[in-house]
């Protein structure tokens, strides 16, 4: 499978092994049918992705991930914003690790490029169900649990 996955960072966070988490991606982007995946992830604070989320979606909240999908059927094209601070936020909130509330935010993203979405009571649990699905794929390739740093 064609793929590319980049990652920029805007704030002291950094993952420990890009190498892990494009795999990662990668696999279940392919388990889920795409041909291609070509992914930006922006890693930013909470007040840079509010200042996306004004512009674009003229949402004025604050939000954990921002996809701007531009793909074409199966071939996967996107620049997905993540809030590192809305992460850790909602890792505390939901009792879950950041790794795994990061973990169930990128394959979030994903899953938007590959036509899930979060609109209705059964959407979301579609989308629940695929992102535990592609969580499970993560933590059974990689027994070790310390990728975010």
């Amino acid at each position: 499978m064609e793929s590319e996955i980049d990652y920029l960072y805007e704030t002291d966070f950094m993952l420990s092994d890009e190498q892990t988490y494009s795999k990662w991606l990668i696999n279940c982007a392919k388990k889920l049918g795409a041909k291609s995946v070509s992914i930006a992830f922006s890693f930013m604070d909470d007040e840079a992705l509010h200042a996306l989320n004004v512009k674009y979606l003229n949402h004025d909240s604050y939000t954990d991930i921002i996809t701007f999908d531009d793909s074409v059927g199966k071939d996967v094209v996107a620049n997905v914003a993540i809030s590192i601070e809305r992460v850790e936020h909602n890792a505390k909130t939901y009792s879950q690790s950041t790794q795994d509330e990061l973990l169930r935010v990128m394959c979030h993203g994903l899953l938007h490029c590959l036509g899930l979405n979060d609109k209705t009571k059964d959407s979301q649990q579609e989308m629940r169900a695929a992102e535990d699905f592609c969580m499970k794929l993560f933590h059974v390739e990689h027994k070790t649990t310390n990728y975010v740093s």
